[in-house]
C-alpha cells in the first residue's frame, strides 16, 4: 500500500511539474527560444529526422517507418498542391522550414529554388550544415508575421505546421499571399482546432486544448473553416480557397514519435539524464494531441490558394513597402 501512495504521489507531482512549467507562448522570441534549444541538444532531430512534422501513412493508413512517413508527406504534399506540374527552377518560400527537410526534397528531387525562413538562429545554422552546396536551397531568419520580401518574390508558399505558432492569423494568411506573384501558388498544411463556432468546447475540450497551446509555445489554433476565410478575406486569392482534411493519414504519427523512444532507447541514454527528462516531459503532450486529433477536437488541414492578378499596390494597406527587404535567391 506504501508503494501505491508512492507512485501515486510521484505521479501527481510530476503531472503538477508538467502543468506548471509549460512553455507559454508570449512573443516570437519565445518561439524562438524553444526551437533553439531543441536544436542544440540534438534529441528532437534524433527521433524524428530531419522533418519536424507528422508524417504521411496513406489512404487509408497502413503501418510505416515514421521517418518514411515523413519524407513520403513532403511528396504527397506536392502532388495536392499541384506543384509537381511546375517546371524546375521556380521558386518557393518554406515558412517555418526548421532545419530545411522539406526544402531539400523540394530542391533536390523538383529542381525548384527554395528560400527556407524559420524565427530560430540555431534552425537556420543546422539547415544549412544538412544542406549539400549543390542543392539550390538558402536559409535565414525571418519573421512569418512579417516577411522581409517585398511583394511578388515567389513563384510558390510552401508551409508545414507553422501556423499555431502565429499569434494573428490573419496578418499570417495576407503575408503568406503577399510575397506570391501573380498566378503563384500557396500550399499550407497545419495543426487545427475544431470550428468552435458549429460545435462549442466543452470544459475537458478547453483543457485539453489550453494544454496544447502551452506547452509548445501556440498562441491559438485556428480551424480549417477560419482559416480559409481569412485567406479569402485578403482579397489576393484568385477563386476559391481549397481545403483538405488529413487527420486520418497524419493521425498515426502521435504514437509513433513516442515509440521511436521505445525502440530507440540509445538516444535517452545518450543524451543523459536532462535529455531522458527532457524527452519524457514531452510524452503527455503526445498523448493529448493523439487525443484530440483521434476525437475530433483538432484536424489536420490542408490549404491550397492562388494568387489573383490584382495590382501589387492593392497589398499597400497592410504591408510597409518601407521595410527592409531581401530578395530571394537566383
Amino acid at each position: 500500500m506504501n508503494i501505491i501512495w508512492l507512485l501515486l504521489t510521484v505521479a501527481l507531482g510530476l503531472g503538477l511539474i508538467y502543468i506548471f512549467s509549460a512553455r507559454r507562448y508570449q512573443s516570437s522570441d519565445s518561439v524562438a527560444t524553444a526551437y533553439d534549444q531543441w536544436t542544440q541538444d540534438g534529441i528532437l532531430e534524433f527521433y524524428w529526422g530531419e522533418h519536424i512534422h507528422l508524417g504521411h501513412y496513406g489512404s487509408p493508413p497502413h503501418a510505416k517507418d515514421f521517418r518514411v512517413a515523413k519524407v513520403d508527406f513532403v511528396h504527397e504534399m506536392v502532388r495536392w498542391g499541384g506543384l509537381d506540374r511546375l517546371a524546375a527552377g521556380i521558386t518557393v518560400l518554406d515558412v517555418g522550414c526548421g532545419i530545411g527537410g522539406s526544402s531539400r526534397i523540394l530542391a533536390r528531387d523538383y529542381g525548384f529554388r527554395v528560400t527556407g525562413i524559420t524565427i530560430s538562429p540555431e534552425q537556420v545554422k543546422r539547415a544549412q550544415e544538412l544542406t549539400p552546396p549543390e542543392i539550390p536551397a538558402q536559409f535565414q531568419q525571418d519573421d512569418a508575421m512579417n516577411l522581409s520580401f517585398p511583394d511578388a518574390s515567389f513563384d510558390v508558399v510552401w508551409c508545414i505546421e507553422a501556423g499555431p505558432h502565429m499569434p494573428d492569423k490573419a496578418i499570417f494568411a495576407k503575408e503568406l499571399l503577399r510575397v506570391l506573384k501573380p498566378g503563384g501558388i500557396l500550399v499550407v498544411a497545419d495543426w487545427n482546432q475544431r470550428d468552435a463556432r458549429k460545435q462549442p468546447l466543452v470544459l475537458w475540450e478547453s483543457w485539453v486544448m489550453r494544454q496544447l497551446l502551452d506547452q509548445w509555445a501556440h498562441p491559438e489554433f485556428a480551424s480549417i473553416e477560419g482559416f480559409a476565410e481569412l485567406l479569402q478575406a485578403t482579397i489576393l486569392t484568385e477563386g476559391a480557397v481549397i481545403t483538405a482534411d488529413w487527420t486520418q493519414e497524419t493521425l498515426p504519427s502521435w504514437l509513433d514519435s513516442i515509440w521511436q523512444g521505445i525502440i530507440r532507447p540509445q538516444g535517452l541514454v545518450g543524451f543523459g539524464l536532462p535529455g531522458f527528462i527532457k524527452s519524457l516531459r514531452e510524452v503527455p503532450t503526445l498523448l493529448l494531441m493523439r487525443l484530440a486529433f483521434g476525437v475530433g477536437l483538432c484536424r489536420f488541414g490542408m490549404f491550397r490558394a492562388v494568387r489573383c492578378e490584382q495590382i501589387l499596390s492593392s497589398s499597400s494597406s497592410f504591408r510597409n513597402k518601407e521595410s527592409p527587404s531581401t530578395s530571394p535567391a537566383n
